[in-house]
């Protein structure tokens, strides 16, 4: 009887030490802090104990809106919007990361409203893509690739975009020159349709109603859709 008693006690404590490590493992140190004023899609400034302070929003990153030497990107404004719709003049909960800043001195945070996490809800929302991701500051990495993924398959926001963000980050504009990612291509004026070959090697063809046609930069250019696909191109899915 004694040993049995012995046995259920030590099964409890293994229990309830279980209980106390994942509890310890799921909770969050937060500060909380109020937003001053949104930067854009992943930046803020915040007010934390009378200070204030720039936030970059943790493993992700969204089109550019402000940045200096590139052009405003599709579905940057939508997530600037977005987040200060959501954020301006709130009261949030910061949880930081570990190292706590860049090299620009921002602070690495997941931010938090309303008991949400505001970097999930932009994955969700197709306004952000997975990105930066450096140990030690990978705590929700599987999490987001799985939000990502979903919104991927929903195509939305940046995913209903063929080819827009990618690993590297969004594809830019073409500037100036339509010849410029091939420079002995001829241009015909009447010859709109831009074939591209994307990183994996297809061969995609864009007319001026696809919604990527001004990210696209040309490797070839056609004067009908026929051609294009006479030359293994295939028309960019919507």
């Amino acid at each position: 009887m004694r040993n049995k008693l012995t046995i259920l006690f030590f099964s409890m404590l293994m229990f309830l030490l279980t209980i106390a490590c994942s509890a310890n493992q799921d909770s969050k140190d937060l500060v909380s802090a109020k937003v001053a004023k949104v930067v854009d899609g992943d930046t803020l400034n915040v007010m934390i104990s009378g200070k204030e302070e720039t936030i970059r929003l943790l493993l992700v990153d969204t089109p550019e809106t402000v940045h200096p030497s590139k052009p405003v990107q599709p579905f940057g404004p939508e997530a600037s919007n977005y987040l200060k719709k959501l954020l301006n003049g709130k009261e949030v909960q910061v949880e930081l990361g570990i190292g706590e800043r860049d090299k620009y001195g921002r602070l690495l945070a997941y931010v938090y409203i309303d008991e949400q996490m505001v970097n999930k809800m932009l994955l969700q929302k197709g306004l952000a893509r997975v990105a930066y991701v450096f140990e030690p500051n990978t705590k929700y990495i599987d999490e987001f690739n799985s939000i990502q993924k979903q919104a991927q398959q929903n195509e939305v926001g940046i995913w209903s975009i063929e080819n827009y963000a990618t690993d590297e980050g969004f594809q830019t504009t073409l500037n100036e020159d339509r010849n410029e990612l091939n420079p002995s291509l001829q241009v015909d004026e009447k010859c709109t349709i831009k074939g591209n070959i994307n990183s994996k090697g297809e061969k995609i063809f864009h007319t001026e109603q696809s919604p990527s046609y001004e990210l696209t930069k040309p490797e070839e250019m056609f004067c009908t859709e026929d051609e294009a696909i006479a030359a293994g191109y295939r028309a960019v899915k919507r």
